[in-house]
Formats: C-alpha cells, sequence, structure tokens
C-alpha cells in the first residue's frame, strides 16, 4: 500500500487482512451512506405529516430504477481498472479511468433528465396514494435534479475502490453526511420547509461528495490520476466496460422494477403501510451494510488477483468473503428483529405505523444470511468478469418469480405479509441456484485457461 496515494494491492499478504482491511471503510462508508438516506426520514417523521414520512420513506425502488442502471454498468469500469491494476497495465488503467468519467458525465445528464421528466407517471405507475403524491413528486424532482452529482461521485468512488483506496471515500462521506443532517434540521426543523427541502439538503451533500472525490482523482500521484483534458471516450475501452457492466445494469434495472411492483402491492393498503414499510426498509439498509463492503471488496480482490494469475489465492478469498458476510449479515438480522418496534417509532411513534413495520421486519429479518449470500457470489462472479450469471439468476429469482409469487398470491390470500414473504423466499431461491453454480462450476480454471492462452 502506497501511504500517500491510499491506493492497495490485494494480490499479497494475508488474504483476510487484505479483504478486511479494504471491507471496513467500504463498511463505515455504507454506514453513514446510509445514515445519509435516513435522516431525511427522521427528520420529516419527527417535524412533518404522515404524508410527508411517506414519500421520503418509499423512496428507495424508484431512486434505485433510474440510478441502478448506471451504477451496474460502472461496476464494468471498475472491474476492469482492478484487472489492468493486478496486471500493472498501467496505460490500460489510465484509458479505462478517462472513459469512465466521460461515460459518467453523460450518463449523469441523461439520468437527470429521465428522472425529472418520468417521475410523476413513474408514481402514478406505482399506485402511489393521492394524499402522498404532491409530496412524492416535489421530491423526487428535486432528488434527481442532483443526479450528475450522484452518478459522478459513485463513478469516482469505483475507480479508487478498483484501485484498493477504500479510505478516502470514506472520508467524502462523512463529511457529506454530517453537512446532510445540519441541513435537514436547518431546512426543517428549524425553518419549517416542507419534504422538498430534504430533497435539496441531499442534492447539496451530494455534490459536495463528487467535487471531493473528483479533486482527489485530479490530485492523485498514482496510476489512476484523472488528467481533465484527457477525459474523452476511447471506444474500445467503452466496449469492455460495457461489455463487463452491462449485465449488471440490466439485473439492476430489473429488480428495481420487480422491487417497484411490491412497493404498488404495499401502496395499494393505506397510508400507515407506505410509512411503515418505508421505515423498515430504511433499517433493511443497515443490513445490507456488511453484505455490499465485502461484495465490493471481493469483485476488486477477485479482479486483481486474477489480474495477476493469483488464482488460488482468488478460491481461497472467495470462501472467506462468502463465510464473513453471511455471519455478519445474520447478525444485522437478528438485532433487527428483536428491537424492530423500539427503531420502527424512531420515525414515527404511530402504532399502526410502528405495526407494519414491525411485521414486515419480523417475516424478513432472520433470512438476511440468504441475502448476503447471493450478493457476495454476484460480487466474485463480476470480479472474475462472469456477470452474466448473476445477472440471470437475479433477473430469475428476484424478478420473474417475486412478481409471478406476488401477483398470484395476493390474489388467493389479500395480506400484507404475503407481499413480504416475497423477499426471503426468492432470497433463498437465488442462494440454492448461485451453491449450485459455485460447487459445480469450476469458475477459477476457466481464467486460468485464458491466460495461458493469451500468453
Amino acid at each position: 500500500m502506497n501511504g500517500k496515494s491510499g491506493s492497495v494491492s490485494m494480490t499479497s499478504g494475508s488474504i483476510s487482512k487484505s479483504i478486511i482491511n479494504f471491507a471496513i471503510p467500504i463498511f463505515f462508508g455504507n454506514l453513514f451512506q446510509q445514515l445519509y438516506n435516513t435522516v431525511d426520514s427522521l427528520v420529516v417523521g419527527r417535524f412533518l405529516d404522515e404524508n410527508a414520512l411517506a414519500a421520503v420513506s418509499s423512496s428507495g425502488p424508484l431512486i434505485f430504477l433510474l440510478v441502478g442502471f448506471f451504477n451496474g454498468v460502472a461496476t464494468g469500469a471498475g472491474v476492469l481498472i482492478s484487472k489492468y491494476y493486478g496486471a500493472k497495465d498501467n496505460d490500460s488503467v489510465e484509458a479505462a479511468v478517462h472513459t469512465d468519467i466521460a461515460f459518467g458525465l453523460i450518463m449523469g445528464i441523461v439520468l437527470t433528465v429521465v428522472g425529472v421528466a418520468l417521475t410523476p407517471q413513474i408514481l402514478i405507475w406505482m399506485g402511489t396514494p393521492q394524499s402522498v403524491l404532491p409530496n412524492s413528486i416535489v421530491y423526487f424532482r428535486i432528488y434527481f435534479l442532483g443526479s450528475l452529482a450522484l452518478v459522478m461521485y459513485n463513478t469516482n468512488v469505483g475507480i479508487l475502490q478498483a484501485v484498493g483506496d477504500s479510505r478516502h471515500p470514506l472520508y467524502y462521506l462523512i463529511f457529506s453526511s454530517i453537512l446532510n443532517v445540519i441541513l435537514d434540521i436547518l431546512f426543517i426543523g428549524v425553518m419549517g420547509f416542507g419534504v422538498g427541502s430534504a430533497a435539496f439538503a441531499t442534492v447539496l451533500s451530494q455534490f459536495v461528495s463528487a467535487v471531493l472525490s473528483t479533486v482527489r482523482l485530479v490530485r492523485s500521484d498514482t496510476v489512476c490520476r484523472v488528467n481533465l483534458r484527457s477525459i474523452r471516450i476511447d471506444r474500445r475501452m467503452l466496449s469492455r466496460i460495457i461489455k463487463l457492466g452491462l449485465p449488471s445494469g440490466v439485473q439492476n434495472s430489473m429488480i428495481s422494477i420487480a422491487n417497484i411492483f411490491v412497493q404498488s402491492n404495499i401502496n395499494a393498503f393505506d397510508v400507515n403501510a407506505v410509512a411503515g414499510c418505508g421505515s423498515y426498509s430504511k433499517l433493511e439498509g443497515f443490513a445490507f451494510l456488511p453484505i455490499t463492503s465485502l461484495a465490493v471488496s471481493m469483485t476488486t480482490f477477485i479482479g486483481q488477483n486474477l489480474g495477476a494469475r493469483q488464482f488460488e489465492r482468488a478460491k481461497k478469498g472467495a470462501r472467506f468473503g462468502i463465510f464473513a458476510s453471511m455471519l455478519l449479515a445474520e447478525t444485522v438480522g437478528v438485532i433487527i428483529y428483536v428491537f424492530s418496534p423500539q427503531l420502527i417509532a424512531l420515525f414515527k411513534s404511530d402504532p399502526e405505523i410502528v405495526r407494519f413495520g414491525v411485521l414486515q421486519a419480523r417475516t424478513e429479518g432472520l433470512f438476511y444470511l440468504f441475502l448476503a449470500f447471493s450478493h457476495c457470489i454476484a460480487g466474485i462472479m463480476r470480479g472474475a468478469g462472469k456477470a452474466v450469471v448473476p445477472m440471470l439468476t437475479m433477473m430469475a429469482c428476484w424478478c420473474v418469480i417475486r412478481v409471478t409469487y406476488i401477483t398470484l398470491m395476493i390474489r388467493i390470500i389479500p395480506n400484507i405479509q404475503v407481499v413480504f414473504w416475497a423477499y426471503p423466499l426468492t432470497w433463498t431461491l437465488s442462494s440454492i441456484v448461485f451453491l449450485i453454480y459455485f460447487l459445480k462450476a469450476d469458475w477459477v480454471h476457466g481464467f486460468e485457461k485464458k491466460s495461458a492462452a493469451e500468453n
């Protein structure tokens, strides 16, 4: 590791230390990101009514629909950069970095236009209650005006993490999260502004993160340094990025469409259900912390080690990552299961809102280990350049089967808990499919043969 640059090679030394040391800053970064997203709901729930809380708390599926595709495609750049970095191919790293930045700028502009234009129609398709719809439209339109900052921050962080720097993204998230908290309290709690100010606070904080991470790349003394005059699309490199990232982008979009379908079924009940389930979704985000941290860590670890032809090391790291991810996720799940009444009440103490949130928490909480297993295998496969495998598995299990299950079962048993069960059932199913693939498919040998052929 270069102490000044922050970049880390994960191709030597202790496997567990390499993965954990890389994952810890990502974990705390994700923690602050989740706090960042949760503060809006906490402040709105305390100072505004249940309609405003429902508008903010149910934001996840729609935001992920429009942002998830671009972030998924960007993972292709991260995989390429980590592989080139592990192979010490500096020219390819430079080309991939500048192409990734250029592509991110274009996608950020596209997302801004699409998000602002389509928000009202998508919310209507989701069956958003009429009492919630005005606040939702205001919140989402302001949120998507900050799309360029959101996309560029995620692009910059992907580049930094690909070369092993997970510390600086953490610093930027801590700063922007604190700023978001201060602005939320100022705008809503002190100045008495409405729900749109919560989105505005988030947008301002995102721009700060984007600027800080951009400055870091411009001033970097590593191979991933960005020269503003060199930002352009390298068609050959963009083709490689899209080839690796498109499956993840499609997967993210399809899963988010399925989750919007789930949200529309929740919306069909009442505003208390929307507010309660939205509050739970913020808690569930904390369960994703160890899952996402280790999945990202595994993608970088596998990418660098396959690039360096450290095949046995890649196998051992994969096994460690899977075990650690499942253990940590289930620990969080048990905590949420036990303390869900108190945790949901932090957002709104209304008994009906709490009841819905607790019901969802105690339906899903003990199944987080299967969610962790699926995401960790997907991270390993992406690092190995096999993004199509998790795409097909998750689209089949988390989209087709999830939507089919809800469509059929909600007609037979019109109970909201039927909707909640869609998640643990499909998490378990995808884990079974991934386990069979992981045990049967000799994915590392495929790369050994490819490396031999390239030589």
